[in-house]
């Protein structure tokens, strides 16, 4: 249960007679009532309130059914249409016979400086008003009074995203009026302002409201559906008991809520964020026991580096003119480019097991480059053709291609470059989606891809999985936060991309690890 649900649980209590136990002692609200139709009586008699034109009274009949008299008409059962039975002591009446006035706000314009404050919608902010920030309105002298508001008051939002909040005026630290967009209700001093707040936070309330909403592009509800809303009235003394329990227990349904709400998004993040902690697991060896069997990753970095060398050799890639050679000496970490040799020890961000090698993920890759967009952008893509993957299809558990555009056979051989192959790994550089990886299915039909994405392909795809994890752990991730170029951090170049130190198990562990992982993924999902 929601702090919501438990706060309407609580108040429809509330509403029904439930919270409280009834005193036989207090005076029944019958009597109440019939003091408040006297009091509007006496207000209308001296010309200070309107006189209902079709006033509503509601009573039980002899057959202990609610009936209803609204002006000089005949009694009409409303059984059907309340929707509760209530204690002996309360009765059911209309918001509009409680009510001295209903009255919509003032219309002027919103000015820093001006005659009186001007209240409006935006300016109450959780049951307060921000009165600092309260602008102000010129209205002519004589209609002030008109508007004026008082301790007590009731304001109801009529219209908009917030139709039907309303706010309880408790303090009015200077002379201050409402905006148009409010209802102002007075009522009786002899009924308790808080309880009449408590209804209008129901469901009671707010089922009465949708029912009364009209329903059009801005939403709003009118002063005669708050008028006519049945509200159940309990003796003035019950109304006070019930107020003083509803506020003692409302702390503690705000403390619950706060609870519930971090309890559910420390759920719904709980897999995830296990799924991170296990995959820094991963990174750093500590996942599966090494096998001493297992031939070591630096004589697989040596099979990679002569793969390397031969496609060089036959010119199918370039050479790197600052080819990197990491090992170890003295208990240190040393890196080899060209003739010179460095003390990298400050750049390794964790132990890794002995038969584990670091490397730069450039050491591992025929190619790290991003793709293009064809010249004219859009305006190039057609309905069928070569698929063209941009950042909204790739995705960490693959690519998805339900909205996926194409180009031509024409655009794409124009743009060699940029053409993915299967089991290749691709990586989104830039925007919100940056670091996002997938690995390109074994079987997937040539595409290619835009300059928003950039294409990693390995000399060995044998280990795209192990890339593939390193890509998305912690341990990478805040690594391309930390790297992204310029000022306004636009994105992730090839050249730190390529650079990244990637940790290399044996290629028998690769397959121990991702297996393990795989199963306890699929564990986390089900959770």
């Amino acid at each position: 249960m929601t702090g919501q649900q438990l706060k309407n649980s609580i108040l429809q209590m509330a509403v029904q007679g439930k919270l409280v136990p009834q005193d036989p002692n207090d005076e029944p609200a019958s009597v109440l009532l019939a003091r408040i139709r006297k009091e509007k009586e006496e207000l209308i008699k001296a010309g200070k309130i309107k006189k209902e034109k079709k006033p509503s009274y509601i009573f039980r009949g002899a057959d202990n059914l609610p009936y209803e008299k609204v002006g000089k008409n005949e009694p009409v059962c409303i059984a059907d249409e309340v929707p509760f039975e209530i204690p002996e002591s309360w009765e059911w009446v209309r918001w509009g016979t409680l009510s001295e006035s209903i009255q919509y706000g003032y219309n002027a314009p919103a000015q820093e400086n001006g005659r009186i404050k001007m209240v409006r919608i935006s300016d109450i902010q959780d049951n307060s008003v921000m009165w600092e920030t309260v602008p102000y309105c010129d209205i002519k002298e004589e209609e002030i009074d008109a508007y004026l508001l008082n301790p007590n008051d009731i304001l109801f939002a009529r219209t908009g995203g917030t139709v039907g909040k309303s706010y309880l005026v408790q303090e009015v630290p200077e002379e201050a009026i409402y905006a148009g967009y409010l209802i102002r209700t007075r009522y009786s001093d002899h009924l308790c302002p808080q309880y009449l707040k408590y209804f209008m936070e129901s469901e009671l309330y707010w089922s009465q409201l949708r029912e009364g909403t009209i329903a059009t592009a801005q939403p709003n509800c009118n002063g005669k559906t708050l008028g006519n809303m049945l509200v159940p009235i309990p003796p003035s003394y019950e109304q006070i008991r019930i107020v003083e329990k509803l506020n003692a227990i409302m702390a503690h349904v705000i403390e619950y809520g706060t609870a519930y709400s971090k309890s559910k998004h420390l759920n719904n993040i709980f897999p995830e964020q296990l799924k991170k902690s296990i995959l820094q697991e991963v990174v750093q060896g500590k996942l599966v026991p090494q096998d001493p069997h297992d031939e070591p990753a630096s004589i697989l970095l040596e099979r990679i580096r002569a793969e390397k060398k031969k496609l060089i050799d036959e010119g199918k890639i370039k050479k790197d003119k600052h080819e990197s050679v990491i090992f170890r000496r003295d208990n240190s970490h040393y890196e080899k480019r060209g003739s010179e040799e460095v003390c990298i020890d400050d750049e390794i961000p964790f132990e890794i097991p002995e038969n584990w090698t670091w490397c730069r993920l450039n050491e591992l890759c025929k190619k790290i480059g991003a793709g293009s967009t064809p010249t004219g952008g859009k305006a190039v893509y057609v309905s069928d053709g070569v698929k063209f993957i941009r950042s909204q299809n790739v995705y960490n558990d693959g690519l998805r291609l339900n909205d996926i555009a194409y180009i031509t056979e024409e655009t794409n051989s124009k743009k060699s470059g940029s053409v993915v192959k299967a089991k290749d790994i691709l990586l989104n550089i830039t925007g919100g989606s940056i670091g996002r990886c997938a690995i390109v299915p074994d079987n997937f039909d040539i595409a290619n891809v835009n300059q928003h994405v950039m294409i990693i392909r390995l000399i060995n795809p044998a280990m795209r999985q192990w890339i593939h994890a390193i890509l998305i752990s912690e341990y990478i991730q805040n690594l391309i936060m930390d790297v992204q170029v310029g000022v306004s951090r636009e994105g992730l170049s090839a050249t730190k991309l390529m650079n990244f130190l990637i940790p290399l198990p044996p290629i028998s562990e690769q397959e121990r690890i991702l297996k393990f992982y795989a199963k306890v993924s699929a564990q986390l999902i089900s959770l």
